[in-house]
């Protein structure tokens, strides 16, 4: 059942800046000098420099990482023809996906008319401000005829996803399930059932991949599409067969592969069964398939069944396409998008479904081990791969192809930039986010009678990304809820210091002192201990009647670490815990440590910082590339402080010799690869950016982070818990709401992962 709610979507559009995207500045503009530079007298430089040579529009504006969205909202989505304002939310929702995705920046454009020739001149006029076109929900058969004049009539890239979107994902998950059904593409029979805008492309791509014309039925509403029938059009037409067939179920009969794109319930048990050996159903209707997941599955053991969801196998789904597309389009210069580059993309997807996959793909989907086969024709829309493979093999196919007018001459470097052109911790939530709401954990929220606190409790409950339980007085929780206009109704609140968990308290304080006697506790001091909230939450996850625990804290955390250290403990193979943030900027993606737990670590407590960060980067499917701060360089100081970076280093050293790991060094020799490796040539780092920072003290680590979020060049998450035994975080009570569910499910993370794996991989 979908957790998606009327009011919950839209207080999500309507949450701050009322809708989904904004524009923002690219360039200095805090001085005279540079708003003179912006705009008058110096952009008539460029002006004149475009007017002379049109391409060089290109290298002075956003031209070439612009795309519009534009559609006159005649066919939005399963809601029909409800006008172009009303469309103007699904089209800022493309915009997002694109960049989100791909890092390409959209304008949405929403245009009232209906009329496809008017329609075909306004979009040509505004054409020149984009380096491409996404056309979408414009409704069949207007939308053929749209596309192929504006392909025809403008220079830049032009495609209707609604119809090629569906038909590249498909047809790659198509090769795919041939090969594992040991079918030839052009021996099978086809039955299309819909013959919509997506219907038609799909079928023709199917044919460019060689299905042969001769063994496709098609069906709309009606039936069978033959060559008898008078009532159909030209797009339906080149389709017709002159088979002696009527019915969907008659056309069924033998048929190797089966793609609807209709309506639910038109497929039953019994057609499937009918079928020939091994078949493939394709049931694409949205919400609802064709036939049900269910009921296909049950029907016989040899199918291979996808359809457009994403709680079922095999998902076709267009976000696997259209970013990538646009992106290789645009980043060598196609006039099109034509044929051979689709057709690029379409056996990139394939490829990539058969390569080993990720182990952050696999925690992103609660799975162990996603591997190809009948289950996994496709990739999953969160592999980070797809940008690497997808949008270079279009840019070779539009290269190959002839319509590229800034053909690519370094592959890798082109790659390289794909990889860096995207920021990581909006990824990382979104498959953490996905992963959460598939097992959601019981996380404790420790300082429930906090306002943020509280609101991140009901926030994260309404998502399905966590199951909280609020630790406080039940009557003070309430009313600050009802104060905030929250809904706590459902949300287990338990009472500590009530009498009704006098017996938890004395259950939790005997364990507890049996664990720490030898360490001076005794079992009154022990039962004190449960009156507080730390202790008390702590061992909620400790005896396993919750998942994780959440501390709220004021001013730091250290208080909150040693009861940590006394509670959970820490991991075997360490003697130090550790905090890490996701540092994401216009540079790329850092990783930060120590921000949070140990003040002026020594030799020993530097190297485990080292080592657990090492294992959090690894984790989230980044190669660790390390520097060790300090304020010298490569031993040019004998100060105390940079004494102790150097001996981390050289033990880092000898227990992992092929990590890339180096210092210390001061902060700019880390971020200036170039300077480094001219300077320090010896480094072990050399040619690589480093994307890991390891922080002599914790008050330097905490300022680097704090300084970047606050001068507005960076977002972060974290602090992100290394190295206890237990999922135990901390999170300030003042911290903006959104940072502490992010917490919150990293906190439940760790639960299913420690409960997957059964311990660490810790190296």
């Amino acid at each position: 059942m979908s957790t998606v709610t009327k009011e919950a979507a839209l207080e999500y559009h309507r949450q701050g800046k009322p809708g989904k995207i904004e524009v923002v500045p690219t360039v200095p503009y805090s001085t005279q000098h540079d708003l003179a530079l912006a705009y008058s007298p110096g952009v008539a430089y460029p002006c004149k420099e475009i007017e002379s040579r049109p391409e060089d529009a290109y290298e002075y504006t956003n031209k070439g990482n612009l795309v519009a969205v534009i559609s006159n909202g005649t066919a939005v989505l399963g809601l029909g023809d409800i006008g172009a304002l009303a469309g103007k939310p699904v089209m800022e929702g493309k915009a997002l996906l694109f960049k989100i995705f791909a890092g390409l920046d959209c304008f949405d454009i929403e245009v009232n008319e209906k009329d496809p020739e008017k329609f075909i001149s306004i979009v040509k006029a505004i054409a020149p401000t984009f380096g491409g076109i996404n056309l979408e929900d414009i409704k069949a058969p207007e939308c053929f005829e749209i596309e192929t004049r504006l392909k025809a009539e403008c220079d830049i890239p032009v495609m209707h996803d609604d119809q090629h979107g569906t038909a590249i994902i498909s047809a790659a998950g198509l090769l795919n399930a041939l090969e594992i059904q040991g079918k030839k593409i052009d021996e099978i029979r086809l039955v299309v059932n819909g013959a919509g805008a997506a219907a038609v492309s799909c079928t023709k791509l199917y044919m460019a991949l060689g299905v042969r014309k001769e063994n496709i039925v098609m069906c709309d509403s009606k039936g069978v599409i033959t060559t008898s029938r008078t009532d159909i059009n030209s797009q339906k037409a080149e389709f017709a067969t002159d088979r002696a067939i009527t019915t969907l179920a008659e056309a069924m009969q033998g048929a190797d592969v089966f793609l609807g794109l209709s309506v639910k319930d038109v497929v039953t048990t019994e057609m499937v069964q009918s079928m020939a050996e091994k078949p493939i159903v394709f049931a694409l209707a949205n919400p609802d398939p064709e036939i049900s997941y269910d009921k296909a599955m049950a029907s016989r053991p040899d199918l291979i069944f996808a359809t457009g969801r994403s709680d079922y196998p095999n998902q076709i789904n267009n976000v696997l396409g259209f970013p990538y597309i646009f992106r290789g389009a645009l980043d060598c210069g196609a006039s099109v998008i034509n044929e051979a580059m689709k057709l690029a993309a379409v056996r990139a997807i394939a490829r990539l479904a058969k390569e080993p996959v990720p182990s952050v793909v696999n925690a992103a989907y609660n799975m162990n081990r996603i591997e190809f086969g009948r289950d996994y024709i496709l990739p999953k829309p969160l592999d980070p791969r797809l940008l690497t493979w997808v949008s270079p093999a279009v840019a070779k196919g539009a290269m190959e192809s002839g319509v590229a007018r800034r053909p690519i001459t370094d592959w890798d470097a082109y790659e390289e930039r794909l990889r860096k052109l995207m920021g990581y911790d909006k990824k990382f939530l979104r498959r953490i986010y996905d992963k959460a709401k598939e097992h959601p954990k019981r996380v404790v929220f420790g300082e429930a009678n906090t306002d943020n606190m509280l609101r991140a409790a009901v926030m994260g409950a309404k998502e399905g990304a966590y199951i909280p339980v609020l630790l406080g007085n039940e009557e003070m929780i309430q009313k600050r809820a009802d104060r905030l206009g929250l809904d706590i109704a459902g949300i287990e609140i338990v009472n500590l210091r009530h009498d009704r968990e006098e017996s938890r308290r004395k259950r939790y304080a005997a364990e507890f002192a049996a664990r720490r006697q030898r360490r001076g506790v005794t079992p009154p001091e022990a039962l004190e201990k449960m009156f507080d909230r730390n202790y008390f939450g702590m061992m909620m996850v400790q005896t396993g009647d919750a998942d994780a625990f959440l501390g709220g804290t004021y001013s730091g955390a250290h208080d909150m670490g040693q009861i940590a250290r006394e509670v959970v403990g820490i991991r075997p193979s360490y003697n130090n815990f550790a905090a890490l943030h996701i540092i994401n900027t216009k540079r790329g993606t850092f990783f930060i440590s120590d921000t949070l737990v140990n003040k002026n670590p020594d030799t020993e407590t530097l190297t485990d910082i080292a080592r657990l960060t090492r294992n959090s980067v690894e984790y989230f499917a980044e190669t660790p590339v390390m520097a060790m701060v300090s304020f010298s360089n490569f031993g040019a100081s004998d100060d105390k402080e940079c004494r102790k970076v150097q001996d981390a280093v050289s033990l880092m050293h000898e227990r992992y010799p092929d990590l890339a790991i180096d210092g210390e060094m001061t902060i700019n020799y880390a971020l200036n690869t170039e300077l480094r490796d001219k300077v320090f040539p010896f480094n072990r780092l050399s040619g690589k950016d480093v994307n890991t920072l390891i922080f002599p003290n914790l008050a330097s680590a905490s300022t680097a982070y704090r300084m970047m979020l606050e001068m507005g060049i960076a977002e972060s998450v974290g602090p992100i818990q290394m190295g206890l035994n237990k999922p135990v975080h901390f999170a300030s009570v003042h911290a903006p709401v959104r940072d502490i569910v992010n917490i919150a499910v990293i906190a439940g993370l760790d639960a299913a992962v420690l409960e997957r794996s059964g311990g660490s991989n810790d190296k």
